[in-house]
């Protein structure tokens, strides 16, 4: 089992930046912004033969009493009883402040190992910069820089001390569906996570833009694995004008190629707007496996229900190939069926087709249907393969391909959906024709003794037939 260690801490210390180092990746937003991270955020590191759990959390406010700011703190509270060693980070370069006092107050009634960590003190003399913080009562306090890096290891091995080396801590695991939640601003997104998870996992509030980070979060289902990622809503580009929600928007856009699968999530009662059909359309392009849920169709009569279907049906027909799944995320109805189309649109995804079924699918709809004429002769098609998985890829082999035109392509693509059961996944074909290796020669010039005879062969033309 990895020791868990949790970083607490005002807004705008470096909790982030400590993160991103402790877990060698770029996976939290950073920004002179303070508030920025919300939501729990879980990463894995490694020192040595010791892994560990890194979570991220947001700025904490012990004293607020409502609103976003208490339901981050009631997050961080959450992780701090999660927690194996708690790093409670204050700034050294704003000294010790009388919220770090009670912080350092309600960390202490949890009986949680607790180590004090200075950041921000590159260039500056240790002693002096954390003589104050001894006020607090923590022990020594550990002076870091996370931007730079400085003392971070000294930090590591302190805190897992008490902790073993596992020898079998890179063994592999079986991989298992990453699955992103994506969708506009407020349409449930969290609390579909929230009703998947069964517990207030991450911050659910009645506010758009409430999810500013992509939230990556392991749980079994059905005893199945798998990664939720949560995920900020994403507005149309000329709403977007705030740096920090262009970098989440940028993070959503990284989850989406980063999972496996995309659950869009619709809100019934806004309808189907035409930013709804461009996230399709990215996710499309992606080519990642999709599954649709409808959120708040409970708060629908049956005359607005039938209006959504009809206007599903007219702007999102490219679609066609996903599971459509009407929900109450609020109230966790419809979700029985949700995870069965998830799990049937990854094993499409991932499926891996034999080449002798692909090619007699193939043939089958060839001789059902052929493909136009390419000027005088017809494209001939021999063999198909698959080339790649999620999305699956299918490569056609033949002469003249490159004049089979989109239409034919689209045919090809639904017979093998259909043939092969690849419900919820996106499928590309893709023509390759063999090379002629005469194509780019030219001939080489007569000898001297060729062209005597082909002059001579012109004259005797001319006397016989008088031209």
């Amino acid at each position: 089992m990895k020791p868990t260690l949790v970083l607490v801490g005002r807004p705008n210390v470096g909790k982030s930046t400590l993160f991103n180092r402790l877990t060698r990746t770029r996976d939290a937003i950073v920004a002179d912004i303070p508030g920025l991270t919300r939501d729990r955020h879980y990463g894995h590191g490694k020192i040595g033969l010791k892994p560990y759990l890194v979570v991220d959390t947001g700025g904490f406010e012990p004293v607020v009493k409502s609103g976003i700011l208490h339901a981050m703190a009631r997050q961080t509270l959450q992780a701090v009883d999660e927690a194996d060693v708690v790093l409670f980070i204050v700034d050294g370069r704003k000294g010790l402040a009388p919220h770090d006092k009670i912080i350092a107050e309600q960390l202490r009634k949890t009986g949680r190992t607790i180590l004090l960590v200075v950041n921000k003190t590159e260039g500056m003399q240790t002693s002096i910069i954390t003589s104050e913080f001894h006020e607090l009562g923590l022990g020594d306090p550990c002076a870091v820089s996370a931007l730079h890096g400085d003392h971070i290891a000294e930090l590591i091995d302190l805190a897992l001390e008490d902790y073993p080396y596992e020898e079998d801590a890179d063994a592999q695991q079986a991989k298992h569906p990453r699955i992103a939640i994506v969708g506009r601003p407020n349409v449930g997104k969290s609390t579909l996570i929230n009703s998947l998870l069964g517990e207030e996992r991450v911050i659910a509030f009645d506010q758009p833009g409430t999810t500013r980070d992509s939230i990556y979060i392991d749980f079994e289902y059905d005893q199945r694995s798998y990664t939720l990622i949560d995920t900020a809503g994403l507005r149309r580009r000329g709403k977007v004008l705030e740096t920090l929600e262009k970098f989440s928007v940028v993070k959503t856009l990284q989850s989406i190629e980063e999972a496996n699968l995309v659950i869009l999530v619709l809100d019934a009662k806004e309808g189907i707007s035409d930013q709804d059909a461009h996230i399709a359309g990215f996710i499309l392009e992606t080519g990642r496996a999709l599954v649709v849920a409808i959120n708040k169709w409970d708060s629908l009569d049956d005359y607005q229900r039938d209006v959504i279907k009809r206007e599903f049906a007219r702007r999102l027909a490219f679609l066609d190939f996903a599971s459509l799944h009407y929900i109450s995320a609020l109230y966790g109805r419809g979700l029985k069926a949700l995870m069965p189309s998830v799990d049937a649109a990854y094993a499409a995804a991932m499926a891996h087709i034999p080449t002798p079924r692909l090619t007699r699918a193939m043939l089958a709809a060839v001789n059902k249907q052929p493909p136009p004429r390419g000027g005088i002769s017809r494209p001939k098609m021999r063999y198909a393969h698959q080339g790649g998985s999620n999305p699956p890829l299918i490569i056609v082999h033949g002469s003249m391909l490159e004049h089979v035109p989109a239409t034919y392509r689209r045919y090809l693509e639904n017979t093998f959906r259909e043939v092969f059961g690849l419900k919820g996944t996106p499928l590309r074909v893709e023509f390759r024709t063999g090379h002629n290796p005469y194509a780019d020669k030219k001939a080489p010039p007569p000898s001297e003794q060729e062209a005597r005879r082909a002059h001579s062969r012109r004259r005797r033309n001319r006397k016989k037939y008088g031209r």
